[in-house]
């Protein structure tokens, strides 16, 4: 498979509240543990909820979206016994935490592979949990709209794309399943209108969990940062688009060493969440900020601008579905 044919969606979810709805600083793991339990709730046909030894396992939808076992391509070498989540919940940035009736909140959702096509799924299962409640008290919310966003790009205050289109109208409870699909062709076509320099500058801007060695690291090199995008992408690519991309990564790798970090601003942001599957509260710390890589060799960051482009919406390292390891890309 050629990076040309990865394929992805975005939507922004806007959702109204009923009621005062009340949420931690970071969102992440409220959006996201709603979400999963709602899902589970109204898919699961087996109310054991013990997914390993479900007979029905092979063909549910949730099994496959949130417990994505890594037998699915035994050709593609793994070390974990399940696989990258093929969405991404990208929570609101904001750190407020009420929100009353006559505010509105939205976030995004992003949907790989062939995951897309669960898109009316994934709108049922939000317009259920805003009649569950989120957050702490459960306040309850009325998914007003969901829209589908093209690619953009932003530069200052100009934003380059398209408009976004309504794909599902809560008022009349009407769904449009026709929506802009974001390709890796379209990725790499906007890369040669970007990056005139030889800097590239990255704001992270959720906590970002990526090791190395086998240790989280409050650092990032770039090198690093490639490995673990290229991992991120091409794991996604075989195990949801039943393809295995075809890249030299060893090459790759060792050319990334070839960029130096010019100025580094991360720092650690620590929170935590109770994993009531685990039943025990994790610690999800991740570094955010600013970093300003250079390379040494003309050329050699637009060759990686296509990943680095296409990392802002798969995100990277640890924890994605939570929305960690987002990041922007800021000048080029």
């Amino acid at each position: 498979m050629r990076l040309e044919n990865f394929k992805l969606a975005r939507f922004k979810i806007f959702i109204k509240p009923l009621e005062e709805i009340v949420l931690p600083r970071y969102k992440g793991s409220t959006f996201r543990g709603g979400f999963g339990n709602s899902f589970r709730r109204i898919v699961c046909l087996n109310k054991k909820w013990n997914c390993p030894e479900c007979i029905l396992k092979e063909k549910c939808i949730y099994y496959y979206i949130f417990e994505t076992p890594s037998s699915l391509n035994v050709s593609f070498p793994q070390k974990n016994s399940y696989m990258s989540h093929p969405f991404v919940l990208e929570p609101p940035l904001e750190e407020k935490k009420l929100y009353t009736k006559e505010e509105k909140i939205f976030f995004h959702l992003i949907l790989i592979g062939k995951t897309i096509e669960y898109l009316p799924y994934f709108v049922f299962v939000l317009d259920e949990l805003g009649k569950i409640g989120l957050g702490k008290g459960r306040g309850k919310y009325f998914l007003e709209r969901v829209e589908n966003c093209p690619l953009t790009k932003f530069k200052g205050s100009e934003d380059i794309g398209g408009d976004n289109r309504i794909v599902y109208y809560g008022e009349k409870k009407l769904f449009y399943n026709d929506f802009n699909i974001i390709t890796g062709k379209q990725i790499i076509e906007l890369c040669n209108s970007l990056l005139s320099t030889d800097k590239l500058a990255i704001d992270f801007l959720t906590p970002t969990r990526i090791k190395f060695q086998g240790k989280l690291i409050p650092e990032l090199k770039f090198s690093i940062f490639i490995k673990n995008l290229f991992r991120r992408i091409s794991t996604l690519a075989c195990f949801h688009s039943n393809n295995i991309l075809d890249l030299n990564y060893a090459e790759l790798i060792k050319e990334a060493k070839n960029v130096n970090t010019l100025d580094s601003k991360l720092s650690w942001y620590d929170w935590g969440r109770y994993s009531a599957r685990q039943d025990t509260r994790m610690k999800l710390g991740g570094f955010k900020g600013r970093i300003i890589f250079q390379e040494n060799k003309d050329g050699l960051l637009k060759k990686f601008l296509p990943f680095i482009l296409l990392g802002e919406h798969t995100h990277i390292g640890k924890g994605t579905s939570f929305g960690l390891g987002q990041y922007k890309v800021i000048n080029y």
